[in-house]
């Protein structure tokens, strides 16, 4: 009987991986295929709308999922999380143009949304406690590879059989997600219909909607004073403010504020904030550099990553055997330490910097973030009764990927503007006797200087002078990233000292086991 139980719990973590790795590769396995997506559907002044839809839904989707699953049940939000993903992966491949796409990646991310915050859930309820923090760190490495496998698998199937096949490969994937989650996890805990916060859902959505859209459209589509960006703003700042006072009211909130009462929770969200801000700033910004400074092709940039993600998978992995050993606190400190000094020297590459001497710097940034992907998550639901952890996991995760988007659009206008004023001179032809910028380039965008075509049109010294304005302008931005790492760190310092161990378990979830 055992045996059995051991087998099927083998076989329900397997779907769950699965359903991580499909949702959150899917935030960056387009990214690699857009080029080709947009030359054949058109529609490059809208390409923007198919990493948005997608962002947008699943971050919408997370904490009203998380709520749900803990009023209803998990397994019912998953299986639909999985169904709905797939429909919206077999819609992408039919789009015949690009706003079909971005409407049909907005039902992806529906499913998106339900699918990484209650696997990590369903995870926490049926995994005996001695064995969580050890299947926490495998949740939390798989989670953190998806962002480096992703662009790597997308440029694969773009390059060798075709774009539509990015989504297309989530439909086997996605039947064995569901056959082993829906026939082999029963749920254990009996659930009572409660009443549901439509209003609440309504202007958490909104608000989602419009900071998301804004961050993504500002300074790109629109300029930052436009009355659209302005009013997209505003209604963020409306229904937020809404959201806020309806949820203190409610019996049953989709974000229960009497959990931030609890400091090791509070803590846990504060750090996965402003860690998930720094950690997009190293993902986005270290390709670019190699690409465009050091002159690698869009496979060395990607590449560069992995060294970083076999970091964090290490301590991720570390960080969960030493759940049961040490604090939440004594493993976060340390790692977001590492964190620290692998951003602060990164400010220190130039343009004669070796391969080498970035990558001993990506891996010490894996080893600070890793940490964060498997230790958080047990963290934040430390002590939690069955009914609290669903909405706890799921405002982690929101407040990750919130952290994420917002540090991706703020270090993207820092990055830009400072190179942008740097190449000021050379966008007007600079001074007399100085080569100038080819027609039709706008270089204030570093994606410019990606393309080996692009950087042949350059004399070889003009190329060296943009390359290194290039340079000092990710460097530049890498000074700031530090700040956020450093707020994290800060935010550790008040964890308390609670680790994984029999007091983490409410008296309701023991007894059931």
């Amino acid at each position: 009987m055992k045996q059995n139980q051991k087998s099927s719990l083998s076989i329900v973590i397997a779907g769950l991986l699965l359903g991580i790795l499909m949702a959150s590769m899917d935030n960056t396995i387009v990214a690699t295929a857009m080029g080709n997506i947009v030359g054949e559907l058109g529609g490059m002044d809208k390409f923007v709308w198919v990493t948005s839809a997608y962002m947008v839904a699943e971050m919408a989707g997370m904490p009203i999922f998380g709520k749900l699953s803990d009023m209803y049940g998990r397994k019912k939000f998953f299986v639909f999380g999985i169904i709905v993903f797939m429909i919206g992966s077999a819609l992408c491949g039919t789009a015949d143009s690009i706003m079909e796409l971005a409407v049909y990646r907005a039902v992806q991310g529906i499913g998106g949304g339900a699918l990484v915050p209650i696997a990590f859930t369903i995870m926490f309820d049926a995994v005996p406690l001695e064995k969580r923090g050890k299947l926490g760190g495998l949740f939390g490495a798989v989670f953190g590879l998806s962002s480096i496998f992703g662009p790597l698998l997308g440029a694969y199937i773009t390059d060798h059989i075709a774009w539509k096949w990015i989504f297309y490969i989530n439909l086997p994937l996605g039947v064995i997600a569901f056959i082993m989650v829906a026939f082999f996890y029963k749920e254990s805990h009996e659930h009572s219909k409660q009443p549901i916060d439509w209003f609440g859902a309504f202007t958490l959505v909104g608000s989602v909607i419009c900071l998301m859209f804004a961050l993504e459209l500002g300074g790109k589509q629109f300029a930052w004073d436009s009355w659209v960006i302005m009013s997209l703003l505003a209604g963020f700042l409306f229904l937020l403010t809404a959201f806020l006072f309806i949820e203190r009211r409610v019996e049953e909130p989709i974000i229960s504020f009497a959990l931030f009462k609890n400091r090791l929770y509070t803590t846990s969200i504060l750090c996965a904030f402003f860690s998930g801000a720094a950690f997009i700033a190293a993902s986005v910004y270290i390709p670019i550099f190699i690409q465009g400074v050091l002159g690698g092709s869009a496979t060395n940039s990607g590449l560069v990553l992995l060294p970083m993600m076999m970091g964090s998978v290490v301590t991720a992995t570390l960080g969960g055997f030493l759940m049961t050993k040490l604090s939440y606190r004594n493993i976060m400190i340390p790692t977001l330490v590492v964190f620290a000094i692998g951003t602060a020297l990164i400010v220190t590459l130039t343009m004669d910097s070796t391969r080498l001497i970035v990558t001993v710097y990506m891996v010490l940034i894996g080893l600070g973030i890793g940490g964060s992907f498997s230790v958080l998550g047990n963290a934040a639901i430390h002590g939690l009764s069955y009914r609290e952890r669903g909405s706890a996991s799921s405002t982690l995760n929101f407040m990750r990927s919130l952290g994420m988007t917002i540090g991706i659009t703020i270090f993207g206008l820092i990055q830009s503007h400072t190179f942008g004023s740097k190449m000021a001179n050379l966008m007007t032809g600079g001074s007399s006797g100085e080569p100038s910028i080819p027609d039709g380039l706008d270089l204030r965008d570093p994606h410019a200087l990606l393309s080996p075509e692009t950087r042949a049109l350059f004399p070889s010294e003009l190329l060296k002078r943009i390359s290194e304005m290039l340079s000092s302008s990710i460097v530049y931005t890498f000074a700031w990233a530090i700040i956020p790492v450093l707020l994290a760190l800060f935010a550790s310092l008040f964890m308390g000292h609670k680790k994984l161990d029999a007091t983490a378990e409410p008296a309701e979830y023991s007894a059931s086991h």
